[in-house]
């Protein structure tokens, strides 16, 4: 999925601790969300999910399923 991202107000996870190690979130006019990695200021890759897949990754994460083991 490509989205335009240009005029997204991204908002830092209330998650990320202070050692930079961040990532940005953007609910789009869309229903889409994107996601980035803080430290890259801008200039890195985007992740881009659609409405129902942010809310399957939302539940996987909650659940778990991403946890460090």
């Amino acid at each position: 999925m490509e989205v335009d991202v240009t005029d997204a107000v991204w908002r830092k996870s209330t998650y990320s601790g202070p050692d930079g190690n961040c990532v940005e979130v953007a609910f789009l006019a869309g229903g889409e969300v994107a996601v980035r990695d803080t430290k890259d200021r801008g200039r890195g890759p985007v992740l881009a999910f659609g409405p129902g897949d942010w809310r399957a990754f939302l539940a996987d994460v909650t659940a778990g399923e991403f946890a460090r083991g």
